[in-house]
């Protein structure tokens, strides 16, 4: 049996207790032929096997990571911009200013986490200010952790926040001394707020979507990542929200193994959401590359893993067992 790729000549961590440590592998059908040393790797070559010389490079076995949100984040990851490993406030805010730049009306900049004020020198945050005299006009939403997000007075205006806006359970719109929100708001005790209000922002056209996702697994791929399951939520719909990643599967461009749970999407409907599901998507469903993996990551509102953990623990409502109860009996 001849394979159809082999790489050779590099540093191969098998992660074998009996064969830990290995020069060269071979590939059939997607899946190891072979892993040992050039010489025996060689002679499983033949005429149409592709050859790649690692000229001393280390491999290792793909990194799979079991919580994930790709099918949301890839819809935007384009348009986004990273702090991850920038060392000052002063550099973060001049990308800030950068990305201002190039971002197209009506579209958002978006920093979706990823950042700490401990990783910079300055040991603190933008300040609102900050974030207004970079981006007077194009909306900006920067998410810090699971706790706070900051809006640009532009974004206030898309989002529609005024003075009259009440707070949502659960979240606080933080106001001046007048009343009106400063930009600022915070997860109390859950997250709720950030992200439904992350989700009022535009969409990416579906042709730029498409795009925006495979680059996100491209860059997953750079970090040594290839395969995911994907929690769902976010205010994501399925199927609507799904056409992008089932478009990249039916096309054959994943480069990421991708395994999907559904997360229910109407407060109080939960039931009714994985009826409609468990009736027309069969467990498991699809390929390697895309399949149905199981529901969650959450099944009923009331039992959101939302909280800020910073602040107190909020009592379960009473209703929860009984609306959990439901679901699992539905899934089960």
């Amino acid at each position: 049996m001849t394979a159809d790729v082999i790489l050779h000549h590099g540093l191969v961590t098998t992660l074998d207790r009996s064969n830990p440590h290995a020069t060269a592998v071979a590939v059939k059908d997607g899946k190891f032929l072979a892993v040992g040393h050039d010489r025996e790797i060689m002679a499983l070559a033949g005429p149409g096997t592709k050859v790649i010389d690692l000229k001393g490079k280390r491999v290792l076995p793909g990194l799979i990571d079991n919580h994930t949100h790709v099918v949301r984040g890839g819809l935007n990851y384009n348009m986004e911009l990273r702090w991850d490993g920038v060392r000052s406030l002063a550099d973060a805010m001049d990308m800030l200013k950068r990305q201002v730049a190039i971002t197209p009306p009506p579209q958002w900049v978006r920093a979706v986490g990823g950042f700490t004020e401990h990783q910079f020198v300055e040991k603190r945050l933008p300040t609102l200010d900050e974030i207004n005299a970079v981006a007077p006009d194009t909306p900006v939403f920067l998410l810090h952790l699971y706790d706070r997000a900051m809006l640009n007075g532009a974004a206030l205006r898309a989002v529609g926040y005024t003075k009259d806006t009440p707070n949502p359970s659960g979240g606080e719109i933080v106001r001046d001394a007048s009343g009106n929100p400063t930009g600022m708001l915070l997860a109390k005790p859950n997250a709720g707020i950030l992200y439904s209000t992350l989700a009022k922002g535009p969409k990416l056209p579906f042709d730029y979507q498409v795009n925006s996702t495979r680059h996100f697994m491209r860059e997953l791929n750079r970090l040594g990542i290839t395969g995911v399951i994907d929690a769902g939520g976010g205010y994501q719909n399925y199927p609507d929200d799904y056409a992008v990643i089932q478009k990249l599967s039916d096309e054959g461009q994943m480069t990421v193994r991708l395994a999907y749970n559904l997360f229910t999407q109407k407060p109080k409907e939960e039931k009714q959401d994985f009826l409609n599901w468990t009736s027309s998507v069969k467990y498991k469903q699809g390929n390697d590359y895309f399949r149905h993996n199981g529901a969650g990551e959450m099944l009923v509102f009331s039992a959101a893993d939302f909280e800020d953990f910073r602040q107190p623990r909020p009592d379960m409502p009473p209703e929860m067992e009984g609306e959990l109860e439901e679901v699992v009996r539905v899934l089960a």
